[in-house]
């Protein structure tokens, strides 16, 4: 009797991996992605989920880029960017937190995989990532060191991935991040996830 295929879920949080990507020297190609975590975890990729902010502004890119990723496999969960202005120093803060999206979707897709893999530095998902592991998953968080909250390291402890480590099997060679740039003349803080 063949042994069962492990089966492994992928969340990425979108925000996270734009701010990461801009401490790294690199792009990271999602294809590569899917790619190496079925290879590392041992198993299949039964599920690749990709959360980020929608901007009416660079609808074009980024639908661009969503068409990418869903061709890729992802499914691509969006909300609409929100405007909002510090009182406190007068700074606009974009914001479209899918925190929540993330989550759900980690919970109610939990009989699907044996594996949960989160890319994303984010504190918050600590609680999350305890509940799937409680109910007898692995868990890994794939994350720029520099940005990996301390509740992301003592949940994911040995399945703490730095993201630096894995350019060789992840990173694209098409493009670099000195082409990333903000559109001229805008002074924004972008708080995406």
């Amino acid at each position: 009797m063949a042994e069962p295929v492990t089966r492994v879920s992928l969340f990425v949080d979108g925000a996270n991996m734009y701010y990461a990507q801009k401490r790294l020297t690199w792009f990271i190609d999602y294809r590569k992605v899917l790619l190496f975590i079925g290879r590392w975890a041992g198993g299949t990729i039964t599920e690749a989920f990709y959360y980020t902010g929608a901007d009416p502004q660079a609808r074009a890119r980024d639908g661009a880029f969503h068409d990418y990723l869903i061709h890729s496999g992802y499914t691509v969960r969006s909300k609409a960017v929100k405007a909002i202005l510090d009182d406190a120093t007068g700074e606009v803060v974009e914001k479209a937190n899918l925190d929540i999206e993330l989550v759900i979707d980690m919970l109610t897709t939990i009989d699907h995989y044996d594996v949960c893999v989160l890319m994303s530095g984010d504190g918050d998902f600590e609680r999350a990532l305890e509940i799937v592991r409680a109910r007898g998953k692995r868990v890994a968080v794939i994350a720029h060191p520099e940005m990996a909250a301390r509740e992301l390291r003592n949940v994911a402890g040995l399945g703490l991935l730095d993201l630096r480590e894995l350019e060789p099997h992840v990173a694209r060679t098409d493009r670099t991040p000195e082409l990333m740039e903000e559109a001229p003349g805008v002074a924004v803080a972008r708080t995406l996830a």
